[in-house]
């Protein structure tokens, strides 16, 4: 009997922290009702990464929650609608990006809020966007543009150094004049050196 009432507790502890912790991910991911937010639009060249439920933040601070992604047919950009918190007011010339958590990170809508007095209404559009740039690109950007560079420089090395030690690479030696006739031939009209026999 008491070992029924302690697996019965056992069991009731488990299930208040599983509630507990599902509540809690739920409002740690927007994923409980969109209550005390208003809505904000933008459009974005490139979302990569950022579907409906992505965080808002800014100064890294959660602010918000994007609540739809769709492309636009006529513009083919990604427009977005993020739901930011009530109390929260938005400068009307804020610029709203989207951002990397790091090389493998996921991605973000970063706000960074503007100067200006007047603020955003409830669904009012944010014009100054960014959108994602792809980590992939720069990498292989960089590391092309690293090796040309190593190409480069492993030539110049070579040709220095030839140079130093009197020899002519190919190039050089293209590059060279044509040979001129021996020091020792006489000009046309001349008399013949000494020890010509006459």
């Amino acid at each position: 009997m008491s070992e029924n009432r302690i697996e019965v507790l056992t069991g009731a502890v488990v299930l208040i922290v599983a509630v507990g912790f599902l509540g809690w991910a739920g409002k740690g991911h927007g994923l409980a009702a969109n209550v005390g937010t208003y809505p904000l639009h933008a459009a974005f060249r490139s979302v990569e990464g950022v579907s409906s439920g992505t965080d808002v933040r800014m100064a890294g601070v959660k602010i918000g929650t994007v609540s739809d992604v769709h492309l636009d047919p006529k513009t083919f950009f990604a427009e977005t609608t993020i739901g930011i918190y009530k109390g929260i007011d938005l400068p009307d010339d804020s610029q709203v990006i989207v951002a990397s958590e790091g090389l493998m990170g996921g991605s973000y809508i970063e706000i960074q809020p503007g100067g200006s007095a007047t603020n955003f209404a409830p669904g009012d559009e944010i014009t100054d966007t960014q959108g994602a740039i792809s980590t992939l690109g720069l990498l292989m950007k960089f590391v092309g543009g690293a090796a040309k560079d190593t190409v480069t420089k492993n030539a110049n090395d070579s040709a220095a150094a030839a140079a130093a030690s009197g020899i002519q690479t190919p190039a050089a030696a293209a590059d060279a004049p044509a040979s001129e006739a021996p020091a020792t031939d006489a000009p046309a009209g001349e008399a013949p050196a000494a020890g010509a026999s006459k």
